[in-house]
């Protein structure tokens, strides 16, 4: 939590007003924290989901999109986890008429977001074996697209051969 502080404040130059939680007590122990930094903590009442509403419809949001990514792939339940963070990815990036017609990405950075990159989840990829053992070797190995690298500008890919993810 705290190094989300810090990275917020050195991204976009804005500190945290106020934190908003169920009434979990996971965030108790960062209580001090947030005094120190001049955040304020709200918790809701128990058992009162409404009270979270905007958190609730965009929890629904992120499964309807990821359900819908997972649906048109065919992929397995294990994959669940990977659709989830490419919805996420997808509709930070995609415009909405709640925001004029902007995404959050172009609201947050100040430039429209790029979309020459964005492949189609859960479709078949090809990738150079780098490393071939011999010439007669296969140049290419059978993949599977599952979103995208956070921390690394590549693609998130499952080989279908070894069962192991990997950037691409």
């Amino acid at each position: 939590m705290k190094s989300f502080f810090s990275w917020a404040k050195t991204q976009f130059q804005k500190d945290i007003k106020i934190f908003s939680a169920d009434n979990g007590s996971e965030f108790l122990s960062l209580h001090s924290y947030f005094n120190s930094s001049g955040t304020s903590f709200q918790h809701s009442c128990p058992y009162m989901p409404q009270q979270n509403g905007v958190v609730e419809r965009k929890h629904r949001h992120l499964l309807n999109v990821g359900r819908a990514l997972q649906f048109q792939a065919n992929l397995p339940l294990k994959f669940w986890g990977e659709s989830i963070q490419t919805a996420c990815y997808l509709i930070y990036r995609l415009p909405t008429p709640l925001l004029s017609h902007k995404s959050p990405y172009e609201l947050l950075h100040n430039t429209p977001p790029i979309y020459t990159y964005l492949r189609v989840f859960g479709c078949l990829s090809y990738v150079t074996n780098l490393i071939p053992v011999n010439k007669f070797d296969v140049r290419a190995r059978h993949c599977v697209f599952l979103g995208y690298s956070i921390g690394q500008k590549g693609y998130k890919l499952y080989d279908l051969t070894t069962h192991k993810f990997f950037t691409s």
